[in-house]
């Protein structure tokens, strides 16, 4: 579950990027930026209600 997570954050991390780079897609950026916040709370989430394990 976890490693989902992280590559979700990756993914939405590089569309942010590209979305800045690219001139004329900074919707997609905002995209990215949206979608890395929600996976984010989506984590944090999921860890407090399975509490610390490891």
């Amino acid at each position: 579950m976890w490693a989902l997570i992280f590559i979700l954050l990756a993914i939405w991390l590089l569309v942010t990027v590209l979305g800045f780079a690219i001139k004329g897609l900074v919707w997609l950026a905002v995209l990215g930026i949206v979608l890395f916040a929600v996976t984010a709370v989506f984590g944090m989430i999921r860890r407090g209600r399975t509490g610390t394990r490891v």
